[in-house]
C-alpha cells in the first residue's frame, strides 16, 4: 500500500514549488491548516518562494488575521480564484490595489467544480451565475482593473436551445487538507471538525492533474484504528502528512473555540434561555422580514443582518420548531454561530457535506433565504458582493438566492451614519444616513431582478422604513413604516422612482414594539 511520507510544516513547505496552483480547504477557520500554511508563509518570507502563486479556495478561510491570510503578500501570490474575502483584509487590498490577478466562482459552484474536475468532465455546467457579475458578458468574475484583459475562467454556452454557464476546470499542483487523525498508512478522518467540507472531491481533483496532496491532522494513531466508514480520505491519496503539534493555536475547531464537542455532533448541549435582542435597527428589519414565513419553511440565513438576529428573533417569537434552519456548510437545525465563526452550529441535527448541501441549494432550492444587501436599482437587481473599493466576492450569496423560491434581502434603507427610535409603535429618523442604497447604477451585480421576474421567482426587498416587491410589472414599493413621510423619507432619497402599490400598507405597528414578542406566530 502506498503511504504519505510524515514531515514537519517546514518539510511540507518546501515542496511546494515557484509559479504552482495551490487548493486549500476550509471556511472562515474551520479546518485552516494553520500549521502548513504558516510555514509556507515563513519560508517565503525568508527566502522569497514560493512565489508566484495561484490560490484557490471555495469560500472565505480567514478570520481576519490566521488561514490564507498567510498568502497575503506582493510576489507571493500572482493570482487569486476564490470565493470571498469579507474576513481577509490583506487580501482584499491586494486585490483593490491591483496587486494580484483576482477572480470570483460563486461557492456553491466552487464545491461542486471539484466534483467536475474529479471526474474529467469539462467543467461545471449551470445556469447560476448568469446575468450577474460572474456572466462573462459583465465582469466575468474579474474583481479588478489588471484582471480585465486576463483569460476568462468561465464562458456561457447553449445546450437545448438554453443559455448555461460553463465554470472551466482549474488544473491544481497542490491541494492542502486538514483532519483529526491519521493512522500510520495515511487513512483520515475529521470525525472533530466542525464542518464536512468537500475534503475528498478537491483531493480527487487534485489528483486528476497529477498534483500533490498534503494533510494536516491533529493526532496520528495506529494502523487500523479508524472504522471505515470514519475515513474521510484513504491513505492512497496523501502524499504528505503534518501532524500538528500545537493544536491548541494552530488546529483549532473554530476562530472562538480550539474544540468545544458540541459543534461536531458528539454532544447535545442544554440551550439556556437566551437574553433578548434589544429592539435597534437590525432587529426591525428581522422581524419584519421574517414575517414573510409559512410553516414547516426550511430556510436559508445568509450573513449580516440575517445571521445576526433571524435565529434570536425565532427563539423570541417561539417558532423555532415551526420551521427548518440551513447553512450553506451543511447544517440543518440547531443553534448558528455568526460573525467569524459563520458556518458552525451546535446541536444541529444533520451536517452534510459543503458541496453536497449545494445540490439543495442549487436544485430544488429552499423555501426562503434571508441574505444581506447593499444596493438596490430601479430592476430589482440587488449587490451584496462590492460595496465600496473592498471586494467581498459572492459567497453562496449566488448560488442560494438564484434558485430559492422566495429571496428576502435585509437591508438599512441609507447607511454611514443612520440612527433610529421607536417610540409610541413608530419609526422615527433621529439622524439619516450619508449613503443612498436605492441607485440609478449598481457597483456590481449580485442578483438579476429581470431573470428573477421572467423565472417568477418571488423577492422582497426589506429596510426598516420601505419594503418592496419584486412584482411581474416591476420592483414596487408595498409598505413603508409608520411615522414616516413617504416624500421626504422614502421616495427623495431614492435616485430612481419605483412603482407604487395602490394599496400601500402601513408596516404592522407590533414590530416596533420593544418589550416582549411581536406575534410572528400569526403571520406563520
Amino acid at each position: 500500500m502506498k503511504k504519505p511520507i510524515f514531515v514537519s510544516g517546514a518539510e511540507a513547505a518546501a515542496m511546494i514549488r515557484d509559479n504552482s496552483t495551490v487548493a486549500t480547504i476550509g471556511m472562515t477557520l474551520v479546518s485552516a491548516s494553520e500549521t502548513i500554511l504558516k510555514a509556507v508563509e515563513k519560508r517565503f518570507l525568508e527566502t522569497g518562494s514560493p512565489r508566484h502563486l495561484t490560490l484557490v479556495h471555495s469560500c472565505g478561510q480567514s478570520d481576519r488575521d490566521r488561514g490564507i491570510q498567510h498568502f497575503a503578500h506582493e510576489q507571493m501570490l500572482s493570482r487569486i480564484i476564490g470565493g470571498h474575502w469579507g474576513l481577509q483584509p490583506r487580501m482584499m487590498k491586494l486585490i483593490a490595489e491591483n496587486k494580484i490577478l483576482a477572480y470570483c466562482i460563486p461557492q456553491g459552484q466552487f464545491a461542486q467544480l471539484y466534483r467536475s474536475m474529479a471526474g474529467g468532465e469539462p467543467g461545471k455546467i449551470t445556469k447560476v451565475g448568469l446575468g450577474t457579475f460572474i456572466d462573462p458578458r459583465i465582469d466575468g468574475g474579474k474583481m479588478n482593473e489588471i484582471t480585465k484583459d486576463a483569460p476568462d475562467i468561465v464562458e456561457v454556452v447553449t445546450i437545448g436551445g438554453e443559455e448555461y454557464m460553463r465554470y472551466k476546470p482549474i488544473p491544481l499542483d497542490y491541494c492542502i487538507i486538514r483532519g483529526t487523525y491519521i493512522d500510520e498508512h495515511g487513512n483520515l478522518s475529521t470525525e472533530e471538525e466542525a464542518m464536512q467540507l468537500e475534503v475528498l472531491s478537491a483531493v480527487l481533483a487534485c489528483k486528476k492533474f497529477g498534483g500533490k496532496v498534503i494533510a494536516q491532522a491533529k493526532r496520528k494513531v495506529a494502523a487500523g484504528s479508524l472504522h471505515c466508514k470514519r475515513v474521510t480520505v484513504p491513505g492512497i491519496f496523501i502524499d504528505a502528512a503534518v501532524i500538528c503539534d500545537n493544536p491548541q493555536e494552530d488546529h483549532r475547531q473554530t476562530h472562538s473555540f480550539a474544540f468545544d464537542p458540541a459543534y461536531c455532533g458528539d454532544i447535545k448541549v442544554p440551550v439556556e434561555a437566551s437574553e433578548r435582542l434589544p429592539l435597534t435597527v437590525r432587529k426591525l428589519i428581522g422581524r419584519r422580514a421574517l414575517m414573510e414565513l409559512s410553516m414547516d419553511d426550511v430556510l436559508n440565513v445568509g450573513t449580516g443582518i440575517p445571521n445576526d438576529v433571524v435565529g434570536p428573533i425565532l427563539a423570541e417569537e417561539q417558532v423555532q420548531n415551526d420551521v427548518t434552519i440551513t447553512v450553506e456548510s451543511g447544517i440543518y437545525g440547531g443553534i448558528p454561530m455568526g460573525g467569524v465563526d459563520f458556518g458552525i452550529a451546535k446541536n444541529n441535527f444533520a451536517l452534510l457535506r459543503h458541496d453536497d448541501q449545494f445540490d439543495y441549494y442549487n436544485g430544488a432550492g429552499v423555501d426562503v433565504t434571508f441574505m444581506g444587501a447593499g444596493e438596490l436599482d430601479e430592476r430589482g437587481n440587488v449587490n451584496a458582493t462590492r460595496l465600496g473599493p473592498s471586494p467581498t466576492g459572492a459567497g453562496g450569496f449566488i448560488d442560494i438566492t438564484t434558485n430559492a423560491k422566495h429571496v428576502v434581502f435585509c437591508s438599512t434603507f441609507t447607511g454611514k451614519g443612520l440612527a433610529c427610535s421607536f417610540e409610541d409603535r413608530k419609526l422615527h429618523i433621529n439622524q439619516e444616513g450619508q449613503l443612498i442604497k436605492c441607485v440609478k447604477q449598481l457597483q456590481q451585480i449580485s442578483y438579476n431582478g429581470e431573470i428573477a421576474r421572467k423565472k417568477g421567482q418571488k423577492m422582497h426587498y426589506v429596510t426598516e422604513r420601505a419594503v418592496f416587491e419584486l412584482r411581474p410589472e416591476g420592483l414596487t414599493l408595498t409598505e413603508i413604516a409608520p411615522g414616516i413621510d413617504l416624500n421626504t423619507q422614502v421616495l427623495d432619497l431614492m435616485e430612481f422612482t419605483p412603482l407604487i402599490a395602490e394599496d400601500l400598507k402601513e408596516m404592522d405597528p407590533a414590530i416596533f414594539c420593544e418589550d416582549g414578542a411581536f406575534g410572528l406566530k400569526r403571520y406563520l
